[in-house]
């Protein structure tokens, strides 16, 4: 078979290209080496957001779309996607007031906002949010923005690009990569060590950090260069009751946020760190973790120390590198470099966010199309649902309610988590369960043989690791024990 497309690369921005691909009809075969989401697209603050910062290194043009994208992706995906508001408090001798103003004026409408509420200005001495903080902090504004799981963004991508007719395979890796004419010949090797042999009418390179390692697999000319800037993120136990987040600035010039993060903890993140290579594991440092600790302590009333972290994760980001002198500088924007004058197409990829994973999507197509008879249609991604998210944003506590009138057995939490995650596709898996039992062995907080049977079905979950961290975030609830029963029982099912 000869594909129309060959993706390579299962994160954020090559699921959404094989979605946006096979919704226009295209053949498209999306490769990746480990697991989808398994690099960059997990380890995100999970937000969707404009990037407020951004605007201080004039970027308006990339918050603008970010903006746009953002209640965008709050309809398509309501489940995995809802509002969040963040509380920016004045720091006397940092940023000044009027700036804080101004840059929040434009955020609020520079992006066609609709659906979320405009920025206020708040008093910490009697606002609930002053109170976990230090009391010299008296002022603050909240603004809007939107959080995100970033992993399952990816996952439900891949999931309705398969539904489209769009071939995905996981564990396998791109050794080589040659034009034939008007084709690609792309050289594969699974984790087993099966080797495979494709053909595609284009690639485009999707491979984040590692980019610039298969343009060279493809003996073509690098069109430009990448930064790989690392961000950690550090997980505490919660640090106070509301439900709103926090935006710290820092006297560094940069900003954290500390975010509620799964019922009882709170997210604190991220740094921006130069990284050397794209196979060294990203990993937080111990000088990182202290960076996060102390930025928090800066505010909250509390202090917080490394004692105090409960987990950690890091993701590397693979931006064009344009000069900046500092990691936080360098431009967050996407750049889509064409390789079509020496026969097939090859478009690569370079930098790039969650929130504009979809608009990069429609812009590739927009620059493959003319190249590609086999690729037609109009762009359709912006208002189609993604799997489990065909329901309005507002209707959410109707979805909960009709789950738990559905499955008395399950608890609020467990209600809460499961269309969190799956939205209507919960009804999927739950099928006609009476009983907790009915679901099968319980490998710990609440996770499920028939729910692990559903992602390994339907999702190409295949390890523990897939299960715990990319499709659930269960690695934060289920002990060592019962990791090693769920790899036992992942593997009972692949040689059954």
């Amino acid at each position: 078979m000869i594909y129309d497309l060959c993706v390579i690369g299962g994160g954020i921005n090559g699921t959404g290209i094989a979605r946006d691909a096979a919704g226009r009809g295209a053949s498209a075969l999306l490769l990746e080496r480990d697991d989808l989401a398994s690099g960059t697209s997990s380890a995100s603050t999970k937000l969707i957001h404009g990037g407020l910062r951004y605007l201080e290194h004039y970027e308006f043009k990339l918050v603008r779309e970010s903006l746009m994208e953002r209640e965008r992706l709050l309809n398509i995906a309501p489940h995995i996607a809802w509002p969040m508001r963040f509380v920016l408090p004045h720091h006397p001798g940092l940023r000044p007031k009027w700036l804080l103003r101004l840059g929040l004026f434009l955020y609020d409408h520079i992006g066609g906002r609709k659906l979320l509420p405009a920025t206020r200005t708040i008093d910490l001495r009697s606002d609930p949010a002053g109170k976990p903080l230090k009391p010299g902090y008296s002022t603050a504004f909240e603004y809007s923005d939107c959080w995100v799981d970033d992993a399952r963004l990816v996952v439900l991508n891949a999931r309705d690009a398969a539904s489209r007719g769009a071939e995905i395979r996981t564990r396998c890796e791109v050794t080589a990569a040659a034009r034939e004419g008007d084709l690609w010949r792309i050289t594969t090797r699974d984790v087993d060590g099966t080797a495979g042999s494709f053909q595609a009418r284009a690639i485009v390179n999707a491979a984040g950090p590692w980019v610039v390692r298969l343009i060279d697999r493809t003996e073509t000319e690098r069109p430009a260069n990448i930064r790989l800037v690392r961000g950690s993120h550090i997980v505490t136990k919660r640090l106070f009751d509301h439900d709103r987040s926090y935006i710290f600035q820092n006297a560094d010039g940069r900003i954290i946020f500390a975010i509620p993060y799964e019922r009882d903890l709170t997210l604190i993140g991220t740094t921006d760190r130069d990284h050397e290579n794209a196979d060294l594991k990203p990993e937080a440092s111990e000088e990182e973790i202290a960076y996060l600790c102390a930025a928090a302590s800066e505010y909250f009333a509390q202090a917080i120390t490394p004692a105090d972290v409960v987990w950690t994760y890091s993701g590397v980001r693979p931006l064009l590198d344009d000069g900046a002198s500092a990691a936080q500088e360098a431009t967050r924007d996407y750049v889509l470099k064409l390789d079509a004058d020496n026969g097939a197409p090859l478009l690569s990829i370079f930098g790039g966010k969650i929130t504009t994973y979809r608009r990069l999507a429609e812009d590739a197509m927009a620059m493959l199309t003319p190249l590609m008879p086999t690729l037609t249609g109009r762009s359709w991604t912006a208002s189609a649902a993604l799997p489990g998210g065909e329901f309005a944003l507002r209707d959410r506590p109707a979805l909960m309610a009709k789950i738990a009138a559905a499955y008395p057995f399950l608890t609020p939490d467990d209600v809460s988590r499961i269309v969190s995650t799956y939205g209507t596709c919960a009804f999927e898996w739950l099928s006609e369960a009476l009983s907790r039992e009915a679901l099968g062995e319980d490998f710990g907080g609440g996770l499920t043989e028939t729910e692990v049977r559903y992602l390994v079905r339907n999702e190409w979950a295949r390890t523990a690791a897939d299960v715990l961290w990319r499709r659930t975030k269960m690695g934060l609830r289920v002990d060592a024990e019962g990791v090693a029963r769920l790899q036992a029982f992942l593997t009972t099912l692949a040689n059954d």
